[in-house]
């Protein structure tokens, strides 16, 4: 494999052929026998083909760094970009980076893992490829990855290969472009039949010793790893829990596959379409987040069902085999073709376009992102199916297209719906993301698919249909359902969470999805906390206030994507207002930069309210409830009210309470409390006012800088949407007004009357937005003792991993309405991790 001034790709040529036919070039170069001066390694990126055997781009890597005379390095990263980054998805990774770390010491491989806190933080990659004679990449052709590698090639200004390390039949052998799977199976039988029952060469590569590279970075241990603690310390989902019954890795992998093929693969021709059997009847396989992610090699599972074949197994292997080799690599080379179109429109065949444009006009009921997400359509059948995808992070492939087609009915045209089933499926689906995954998909709206002749059916047309009706009317329905209540882990968990702000809201929606049993305690009597909105009555006429928290931003796209589904729903709305501030000269001007602000409609306790209506069948509030103490009882938790009556026992408990009120609870956590205790949150002096017309400020929020003013913020209350009139006024032309004072004003003043206050702050305002001064219609003080963290718990949550005891609120991430949603996801994610560790004897 040596020669001067030998092109690169001339190097494949020298590949034992089960090699060479998997490797196509993405970026040449021309080298000399010694490789270029400043080439120190070899490098193999590894991504979805995580296993040290019967792996082509492994195998690849190691020949070419063995004739290099070159230390071979395997890097592998989760740098946290990908959108759908989440505490299932990045435990499913990191474990079977585990056992691929393991499994390739053993063949004197150096496998190197980076995972970064912060997912804008520049990752080593680039930096390491730069170094490299030649940088081998599996040739993943579903999105991300085809886009992510060319820029990695044109970064690192190295040559490039690509080599298929998942099908049988290489993508780059098919040629040409097959919509149908009869087609495909026809084209392929020939090079299929010829690889299925071939052993898998091992390599002989006599690789130079890695193990003092300097990689740049510190790579992870991953044998000794905390994966649950890590995961927390990522900014990603933590509502998406790890699945319990699902662990990755290639060891969990053949464990389930050996068990499948000894007592599932000879019925599966007839039982594969049966998604109410439980899973320990093994009707399926279940292998495709382990084929997925690479943990198993295609190549023996294939090669073994053959031999089942051959030997005389039937039709179930048969069936088996068409699956993973026709429709898997149908979908693989349908990607390989067209990975850019994926996610567009016109990938979707003209015919499929033609007839649903035809019946654009179509009545629907449009169905919102949330009320998807968490299985609330209201259809047994799709909900329950839902539920698999979020709690179990799997979708029968039977119901899969069932629940699918379903959504094409509930959407406004087939762009949404094709956004829409991308989103649900990778999102919760540990097979997501992977080919397969878009060709099923796509089907659902007429890719790989025909038009129905004599088919019109309203909104789908000529698509072939699947009604959700006819589908639960020839399975056991209510099996299905009942199995997707049930949580991951098997034994139930029962989870009290103290305060039901967003905080503790978001924890409680996120512990009932993954459906653990949830308890909410509030002192409230009813939904909002710092969110809440104040009614008063004067004169027979309601005056609303929102006179805690004015407005949330959606800086975090993990909170703006579900802020974008209330906003679909009608829960909250954009506050266009005009924003200003005042400065020392006493002018307002308008402020620069303004982000998108939101607010709930009516009012700011709408999002609460709405968080407690859709906590599901597995939560419970109960306002009213002020809870006296925490005490440890066994190995769970013991609640007891004010009164010392007690409330009930739990398995994990989330206090979501300001830092000193949280700080009274907890005398059993010792370390916990102090850190609650360390937390300064400052108070807050809030004035409602009422106006029978208009005050004469031409802005709707001022944010007031002047030295000497007792205020900070004041904000047109009655120009929110939702409030009053389109005109931006408030109900019979007047307007309604909340002044917030500053903190330091505020600890001055804390004890101070609120009519007093409110008398104060009230002619601040008047001198602040420069108006003449009038008589309002009502006014009103309100004190909130803590209101503003000062400075924020790093971390998202504290959280005690024995006791199963986590703390949240917006003063552990950041001091917003944002960061309370942040924090009570972070503090349901740790819980949840630690469930899901407990039950598999971790």
């Amino acid at each position: 494999m040596a020669g001067d001034e030998t092109v690169w790709s001339g190097l494949i040529d020298a590949l034992p052929g089960h090699l060479g036919e998997r490797v196509r070039v993405l970026r040449d170069g021309v080298r000399d026998g010694a490789g270029d001066a400043d080439s120190e390694c070899v490098v193999f990126w590894m991504h979805h083909a995580v296993r040290g055997h019967e792996n082509p781009a492994l195998d690849v890597a190691r020949l070419v760094a063995s004739e290099l005379r070159l230390p071979l390095i395997v890097y592998q990263g989760l740098g946290g970009r990908h959108r759908f980054n989440s505490d299932r998805h990045h435990a499913f990774i990191m474990e079977g980076a585990r056992d691929a770390a393991a499994e390739l010491a053993g063949l004197g491989v150096r496998h190197v893992f980076h995972l970064p806190r912060d997912p804008a933080a520049p990752g080593p990659l680039a930096s390491l490829c730069a170094r490299a004679a030649l940088v081998v990449c599996e040739d993943f052709p579903a999105p991300p990855f085809p886009a992510w590698t060319r820029a990695l090639a044109q970064k690192c200004g190295r040559p490039v290969w690509m080599v298929d390390a998942a099908c049988v039949v290489p993508m780059r052998m098919v040629g040409g472009e097959y919509l149908r799977a009869f087609k495909f199976r026809n084209k392929t039988g020939k090079l299929f039949k010829q690889r299925a029952g071939r052993e898998w060469p091992a390599v002989e590569a006599a690789g130079v010793d890695a193990s003092g590279f300097d990689v740049g970075f510190e790579a992870m241990d991953l044998a000794a790893a905390d994966i649950a603690g890590l995961i927390a310390g990522c900014e990603i989902d933590h509502t998406v829990a790890p699945v319990a019954h699902t662990r990755g890795g290639s060891v969990a992998g053949y464990e389930r596959w050996e068990a499948f093929k000894a007592k599932g693969l000879r019925g599966y021709h007839k039982r594969r379409n049966r998604a109410e059997i439980e899973r320990g009847e093994l009707a399926v396989s279940r292998m495709s987040a382990y084929l997925h992610h690479g943990h198993v090699s295609p190549l023996r599972l294939v090669r073994e069902a053959w031999g089942l074949l051959k030997s005389g197994s039937g039709d179930g292997a048969d069936k088996f085999i068409d699956e993973l080799w026709v429709w898997r690599e149908l979908a693989h080379h349908l990607c390989y073709l067209h990975h850019e179109m994926l996610e567009r429109p016109e990938i979707i065949p003209d015919w499929a376009r033609s007839t649903l444009h035809a019946h654009r006009d179509d009545p629907r009921p449009l169905k919102g992102w949330e009320t998807l997400v968490r299985g609330r359509s209201g259809h047994r059948l799709w909900d329950a199916a839902q539920r698999s995808l979020l709690a179990h992070g799997e979708l029968h492939n039977n119901v899969r297209m069932t629940w699918g087609k379903a959504i094409v009915g509930w959407t406004s045209g087939p762009a949404r719906a094709q956004e829409l089933l991308i989103d649900l499926n990778h999102r919760y689906a540990l097979d997501g993301n992977n080919p397969n995954s878009y060709g099923g998909l796509l089907w659902c709206l007429g890719l790989l698919d025909r038009a129905f002749e004599g088919v019109d059916e309203p909104v789908t047309g000529s698509l072939r249909p699947r009604p959700l009706a006819e589908h639960a009317g020839r399975m056991d329905l209510g099996r299905y359902v009942r199995a997707m209540r049930e949580p991951s882990w098997g034994d139930g968990v029962r989870v009290a969470v103290v305060g039901g702000g967003v905080a503790g809201m978001a924890a409680a929606r996120a512990l009932a999805d993954q459906n653990a049993e949830v308890v909410v305690f509030d002192k409230g009597r009813g939904p909002g906390g710092r969110m809440s909105t104040r009614r008063m009555e004067v004169g027979g006429v309601e005056h609303r206030f929102d006179h805690g928290a004015q407005y949330f931003t959606a800086r975090d796209e993990r909170f703006g994507r579900v802020v974008r589904s209330w906003v679909e729903d009608g829960v909250c709305a954009r506050w266009e207002g005009v924003i200003g501030s005042v400065e020392v000269s006493g002018e307002i001007a308008a402020k620069a930069g303004n982000p998108d602000r939101f607010v709930g409609v009516p009012g700011m306790n709408a999002v609460v309210r709405h968080l407690t209506e859709t906590l599901g069948e597995g939560g419970e509030v109960r306002f009213g409830v002020r809870v006296g103490s925490i005490a440890r009882e066994g190995r769970g938790w013991a609640i007891a009210g004010e009164d010392g009556a007690p409330l009930g026992a739990f398995d994990a408990v989330i206090v979501a309470l300001p830092a000193a009120q949280a700080a009274g609870l907890l005398d059993a956590a010792p370390g916990l409390r102090a850190a609650a205790e360390g937390v300064a949150i400052a108070p807050c002096w809030s004035a409602m006012a009422s106006f029978d017309g208009p005050v004469g400020c031409a802005f709707d929020g001022v944010f007031v800088n002047v030295e000497g003013s007792p205020l900070s913020w004041v904000a047109r209350d009655s120009s929110k949407p939702g409030r009053g009139h389109v005109d931006g006024r408030g109900d019979g032309g007047g307007e309604r007004w909340v002044l917030h004072a500053g903190p330091a004003w505020t600890e001055a003043n804390l004890e101070r009357e609120k009519e007093d206050v409110a008398q104060e702050l009230l002619a601040a305002f008047f001198e602040a937005v420069g108006a003449e001064p009038a008589e309002p219609l009502l006014l009103a003080g309100h004190r909130w003792r803590y209101a503003l963290t000062e400075h924020a718990v790093d971390g998202g949550c504290l959280f005690d991993r024995e006791g199963l005891l986590a703390v949240c609120g917006d003063w552990c991430h950041g001091g917003r309405v944002e960061g309370a949603w942040l924090s009570g996801c972070a503090a349901a994610g740790r819980v949840l991790g630690e469930v899901v560790s407990r039950s598999r004897g971790g």
